[in-house]
């Protein structure tokens, strides 16, 4: 999942830094609108990039979900306020 994940993000990311330049290297001859248009474009794609990244996949850990240590996951529990520690 992490692999997928990194690669597209690079993909993204390539496409972001061809888009740029391409546009202000020979697209700007051709076209001014055309070279902005697609730096608008290329302003996009970052933010969407790090969505991608950092999207929590099916099989990906999350912040709160059990670790396996019994202990750790009792102390957690008790200092969120799910559990009750009993003395």
């Amino acid at each position: 999942m992490y692999a997928r994940r990194r690669r597209a993000y690079f993909l993204l990311m390539g496409g972001c830094l061809v888009l740029f330049v391409s546009a202000w290297t020979f697209v700007r001859l051709l076209s001014v609108e055309a070279a902005v248009a697609m730096c608008v474009v290329a302003m996009v794609i970052p933010p969407v990039a790090a969505m991608i990244a950092n999207r929590r996949g099916p099989d990906d850990r999350w912040w709160d979900d059990p670790s396996g240590d019994p202990k750790s996951d009792e102390w957690w529990d008790e200092l969120d306020g799910k559990r009750r520690h009993e003395d």
